[in-house]
């Protein structure tokens, strides 16, 4: 295997730059910016003319941790932006001024998420999270300039999106119920508001037995929207006097699966909405207008997030096959694209090896993902590495990934799999787990396998197994269960659901209910599917990377598995962080497991 474009794991850590939680008002541009350096979240704000500037001071970082998963850490209220802190989970104001945040609410055992400026009521609304007992208590609550709190609604189990109307008089949000996910079945809300902000008796505005619903919304004539799946995707809906109505728009998701809070994948304009929506994997960004047609917007761009709207521009976290994630500020009458932070590859765009659409029969049915092939291939074709997301409900996009890279410069096939489960897809597809979780995903993945090596793509007797948290469950069974991987990595993957069960966070608790069934009247079902129980079906080496500090897998799970196949004989490989919990934040973690594992699987070609 030869190595034409040359990518270290350092280089490939460091092009991992993100950005989230974009807002904009007269004051300027504002988002946050995750730099893999030192792990750090931090806000920036560019305003007309001038260069982007980091407003967050040392020893801050934002970054919401409520469900775990977090989102929504940055509103932008009168007196400037307002976010969580990571380290203490506090809500803080920051001056623009340069002065230090200023404290307003929560630490200890409270979290909040989902921020959202209610300027009326000058108030900030958000997800609480009261973790003074276990599990932890939810309500939506309005914090004051003081940082007085009042509560808004409880008494679901989880909340969501609390959203007013500009003219304050309406209050909309989202709820669901134990054992539902927010993308299995949720309730659309709203309430009236009195002058002092408190809300009158709720009325549901829609909560159909199959759909979920997301992203609430209000327009500028006050009408709500919000994005439903009841018609098999995640598409607008809107209120309209025939009731709570479809929209017309494309027969595609308009939303991934809501692991996070404070998605912006779509927003009402006054004459239509500004949306992004995947067809065949691929994200596409347009605005529709009064007269109905959609105009396409950077149209080289194959995934978009974070929208924000002002009169001239529509701005979004946007990346490409051969761009890392940007900030994009796009005029809304010509389409002109301008990046304003970000976009940078560490290689030569024409060097950078792009994604082939996959789709593969699997099962009874199709299954999706993109290949990319590696530029030097030598003789013969090249090892494959089936990569599998975690989630599971999540799904991978068709953008630069430098992680991707390196291991087509290290001589891998790399087929980056949306195994049937998988979110972007449709309602229908994303249920296909339902129940089958460690079969169908499995199924997929070897599918894979089979499918590449016909159409002479890879050599399916090296083909090698790597996932993240539900993507290593994945993983290990195919290990277990299947003679298809030569080797396989977990990274903090779950080996033992029914163990997870007992000990994971309040919003997964009933998630293996959905995917497996019941713990106690299913077990037989959940001992055909537990890795650790079939540790004796596994024959290939495994390399196991673990957070010390994570709460989602604990380390227990990945400690256990390996023993068990250490007590075989079995070749295996445990790099453990201290300071990591689930998914791994720190730039020398990162560029070491990342050449750990491609040393692990130089081993074994």
């Amino acid at each position: 295997m030869t190595t034409p474009t040359p990518l270290t794991p350092a280089q490939a850590v460091a092009a991992g730059i993100d950005f989230a939680e974009l807002k904009v008002d007269a004051s300027g541009l504002y988002w946050s910016q995750y730099d893999p350096a030192d792990g750090a979240t931090r806000l920036w704000r560019r305003q007309v003319g001038s260069a982007p500037v980091c407003l967050t001071p040392a020893g801050f970082s934002l970054r919401s941790k409520v469900y775990e998963y977090g989102g929504g850490a940055l509103c932008l209220a009168d007196a400037g932006p307002v976010f969580v802190n990571e380290a203490d989970q506090a809500v803080y104001r920051q001056p623009l001024d340069g002065r230090a945040p200023e404290r307003l609410a929560g630490g200890e055992s409270w979290r909040y998420g989902d921020l959202h400026w209610d300027a009326l009521h000058g108030c900030v609304l958000a997800v609480e999270e009261d973790r003074r007992e276990q599990p932890p208590r939810h309500r939506l609550v309005a914090l004051g300039r003081a940082g007085e709190r009042q509560v808004l609604a409880e008494g679901a189990d989880f909340y969501a999106a609390p959203r007013t109307s500009a003219d304050g008089s309406r209050l909309a949000w989202i709820e669901w119920d134990r054992p539902h996910q927010p993308w299995t079945r949720t309730r659309l809300l709203v309430a009236p508001l009195d002058a002092e902000g408190q809300p009158g008796t709720a009325s549901v505005v829609s909560a159909d037995p199959e759909e979920a619903l997301q992203q609430p919304l209000f327009d500028g004539q006050h009408r709500l929207w919000a994005l439903s799946d009841r018609q098999g995707w995640w598409q607008p809906w809107c209120e309209t006097d025939h009731g709570f109505a479809a929209q017309e728009a494309p027969a595609a998701d308009h939303a991934a699966a809501p692991w996070q809070l404070g998605g912006a994948s779509w927003l009402p304009t006054a004459e239509g909405w500004l949306a992004t929506w995947q067809e065949d994997g691929f994200g596409l960004l347009g605005e529709r207008r009064a007269d109905g047609q959609v105009q396409r917007l950077a149209m080289d761009f194959s995934r978009f997030r974070g929208l924000a709207l002002d009169e001239r521009h529509c701005y979004c976290i946007a990346a490409a096959p051969t761009r890392p994630p940007a900030v994009l500020a796009i005029e809304r009458r010509t389409g002109a694209v301008e990046i304003l932070c970000g976009g940078v590859a560490p290689l030569p765009e024409t060097t950078v090896v792009a994604p082939r659409r996959l789709s593969y029969p699997s099962g009874d049915g199709q299954a999706q993902g993109f290949l990319y092939l590696p530029e030097d291939r030598g003789e013969g074709p090249p090892p494959l590495l089936v990569s599998i997301h975690g989630g599971p409900t999540s799904c991978t996009y068709p953008v630069f990934d430098a992680r991707i890279q390196f291991w087509v410069r290290q001589g891998f096939a790399v087929a980056d799999l949306n195994y049937r489960g998988s979110s972007g897809h449709g309602r229908a597809y994303r249920q296909a787990l339902h129940l089958r979780w460690g079969e169908v995903d499995v199924e997929d993945a070897c599918a894979a396998v089979e499918y590449l090596g016909r159409q002479g793509h890879a050599d399916p007797q090296r083909a090698f197994i790597r996932g993240g948290s539900a993507g290593g469950y994945t993983a290990l069974c195919a290990l277990a269960f299947r003679d298809v991987f030569r080797a396989g990595a977990s990274l903090y993957g779950v080996s033992d659901p029914l163990a997870l069960a007992k000990v994971t966070h309040k919003f997964e608790a009933d998630y293996l209910d959905w995917l497996i069934g019941d713990p106690e009247a299913d077990r037989a079902r959940y001992e055909a599917r537990t890795p650790l129980l079939h540790a004796d079906g596994i024959q290939a080496p495994v390399i196991f990377l673990q957070g010390l500090k994570d709460a989602v897998v604990v380390p227990a799970q990945t400690d256990a598995m390996a023993a068990a196949l250490e007590a075989r004989g079995v070749p295996v490989v445990v790099r453990r962080y201290p300071d990591e919990g689930h998914g791994f934040r720190h730039a020398a973690n990162q560029a070491d497991a990342l050449e750990q594992e491609a040393a692990f699987y130089r081993r074994w070609l």
